[in-house]
């Protein structure tokens, strides 16, 4: 064999240094703006570019001002399609209208990945936007084709609630649910193999610890004694792992194993309404700092050994306006000031999680006092049965129907206010949403505050209840 030159030889260090550097597992942030105290998106975006390790940002809409903020910055965007305009973008003049309007002007001076069309559509159980997810996919993926050769790399995908699998199960038999494994899913992922386009997911532990006794260590990443699959003969360390193969398994069964994975959103609040053990400081410090060093890391999953995920942490900011329980104000990395709310390793020269630690030490810099996160409400009083949750007079609909879209995507059974259903009628945005924003606050056990919905929900003692639509 001939000796290598020296040129040789530094070509073939340079080629594999950028192997190494391009299949680093991306590290990003989901940039919400639901509060009325953040920086202006130029100051967000230097803040991410210089001071995190983020290379990636979501957004949930296609703000202008912030994808003209992160032109230029090398950070790569993915965008949001609000979930009821999925089955308008099924017609092609429609699909090329919205690439004209939000992406031209753009990209690529804004490098725009991955433009989500809808968001946890089959938690929300909207059949119109189920049906139409596909088709909107397609049209949108040929608008993008059609618009010209610098828009192809864009890649069309929807991030997916974990309420997809069927019944209970170890992560080797986990299968998508009987109604939707065939007519959906299959569909779906045949897209993506198709378009080499990614099956994003948004998996949070915090929302499957009642599937887990509660077992919050093993939730956060904390040492444990794990939880051994039988029919693998794997043991796992944590819940994330056990969530990514449960979707490794359902796509397998079906044939698309191939497919990549995307994490769309993943994270834990620091803060919650009194009673609340989950959300604090300690546990989304755990969670958020073992998080970033396992992505980074590509140790992968059980059944994904060496796989890299690219995530996107949920969220860059604490949120004041977002309605709901204190929990949904709290899940930010950092404070609107970009104070960090604790340590989780996500600045680019801050303080590192002491991840040695049972309980994660929470750290601030030296001098630097521990920014106070929102403040939680008073206690409830004890008896709310006969407490309601319905809009103030001067709600606009506008506002109502994030309210309704809010409440049916966060658990709640919205199938009386569907078609068919026994408070379909008034079909009015604000008697529909009454009846969501009181089924949310009656699952949070009446908590006052989980009737706020940013200023539009008001506590009531007169039963909104009439017919056989029964408020309860």
């Amino acid at each position: 064999m001939k000796s290598l030159t020296s040129l040789q030889l530094f070509l073939l260090l340079l080629t594999t240094v950028f192997n190494l550097f391009s299949s680093t597992a991306a590290i990003g942030v989901n940039y919400g703006m639901v509060s009325d105290n953040l920086p202006s998106p130029t100051e967000v975006a230097n803040f991410i570019k210089t001071k995190t390790i983020f290379d990636s940002v979501k957004i949930f809409d296609t703000n202008p001002d912030v994808l003209r903020a992160f032109a230029n910055t090398g950070i790569t965007m993915t965008v949001t399609i609000p979930n009821g305009e999925i089955p308008n973008l099924a017609n092609e003049g429609a699909a090329s209208a919205w690439v004209n309007a939000n992406i031209q002007p753009f990209h690529p001076q804004t490098k725009i990945k991955y433009i989500s069309i809808g968001n946890e559509i089959v938690l929300i159980g909207n059949p119109a936007h189920i049906n139409g997810l596909v088709p909107a996919m397609r049209t949108l993926t040929e608008a993008l084709r059609k618009a010209g050769p610098q828009f192809q790399d864009i890649k069309v995908t929807s991030a997916h609630a974990l309420n997809m699998f069927q019944g209970l199960t170890v992560p080797s038999l986990a299968r998508f649910r009987v109604d939707l494994a065939e007519t959906f899913f299959k569909p779906v992922l045949q897209f993506h193999q198709q378009n080499k386009s990614p099956f994003m997911i948004n998996p949070y532990p915090y929302f499957e610890l009642n599937v887990m006794s509660n077992n919050i260590d093993f939730a956060v990443f904390r040492k444990t004694p794990g939880v051994f699959d039988p029919a693998s003969k794997k043991t796992y360390s944590n819940a994330l792992d056990s969530l990514l193969d449960k979707t490794y398994t359902a796509m397998s069964a079906l044939g698309f194993g191939d497919v990549d994975i995307v994490i769309g959103e993943t994270g834990w609040p620091s803060l919650g309404d009194p009673g609340n053990k989950a959300a604090d400081m300690d546990n989304a410090a755990s969670y958020n700092g073992h998080l970033i060093r396992k992505i980074v890391s590509g140790v992968g999953t059980p059944l994904m050994p060496n796989k890299k995920f690219e995530t996107y942490i949920f969220a860059l900011f604490n949120e004041n306006q977002k309605p709901g329980p204190l929990t949904e104000k709290n899940w930010g990395l950092f404070q609107p000031d970009f104070s960090p709310v604790y340590t989780s390793g996500a600045l680019r020269d801050g303080p590192q999680p002491n991840l040695s630690n049972p309980g994660f030490d929470v750290e601030v810099k030296p001098g630097q006092p521990l920014p106070k996160p929102v403040q939680p409400m008073a206690a409830p009083p004890a008896d709310n049965a006969k407490k309601f949750c319905v809009p103030k007079p001067e709600a606009t609909d506008a506002q109502l129907q994030n309210n309704l879209d809010y409440a049916c995507s966060h658990g709640i059974d919205c199938r009386p206010i569907q078609a068919g259903g026994v408070c379909v009628e008034p079909a009015t945005v604000r008697s529909r949403a009454a009846f969501a924003m009181n089924s949310y606050f009656k699952s949070k056990l009446g908590v006052d505050s989980a009737c706020d919905f940013s200023g539009t929900g008001q506590v009531t003692n007169v039963d909104p209840s009439y017919g056989n639509c029964r408020y309860v």
